[in-house]
């Protein structure tokens, strides 16, 4: 979804299941920490503002993006209705950020495919600090807020199909 002039943390409750009877997983990479803490907040927040319960939300902390994809694995095994995939990875002078960016992307995609339940895909991709900054928690709002609706549609979407 781009994010010009959009605000990620915009959601109206009215819309949204109420997510009191989900349990949530959230993988956060510790890189770019500033960042995916950011993104962390947002979503746990939009979780707990929605009706999720604080003891149905397991958070898993892992080194870097790449890793999301057995931290998400793994955490498919707690019996959870969504995981959230939080990372960030910046652009830098090498192609380390396309083949992060890509091996998470078709990893994610990966367990989407071969599993129930649903992982949704958190991870920013962009060219500059500045950009991360505005998408976790800055003027765009917060990505990790748009992820927990994400996955709290999705939850309810798996239980009802």
């Amino acid at each position: 979804m781009a994010t010009a002039n959009h605000n990620l943390s915009n959601y109206d409750k009215r819309t949204i299941p109420n997510a009191k009877d989900f349990r949530f997983g959230i993988v956060v990479s510790e890189w770019n920490e500033t960042i995916t803490k950011g993104l962390s907040k947002g979503a746990y927040d939009a979780l707990i503002d929605c009706g999720a319960l604080p003891e149905n939300i397991i958070e898993w902390d892992v080194p870097g993006s790449f890793e999301l994809i057995y931290g998400s694995k793994k955490m498919l095994e707690q019996k959870v209705d969504a995981v959230i995939a939080i990372g960030c990875v910046i652009q830098g002078e090498t192609k380390h950020f396309d083949f992060v960016c890509e091996g998470v992307t078709h990893g994610i995609k990966e367990l989407n495919l071969s599993s129930d339940t649903p992982v949704i895909f958190c991870l920013l991709t962009d060219n500059t600090m500045q950009q991360s900054i505005d998408r976790s928690g800055g003027k765009h709002g917060n990505k990790g807020t748009e992820a927990a609706i994400a996955a709290i549609k999705m939850a309810d979407l798996r239980r009802k199909a």
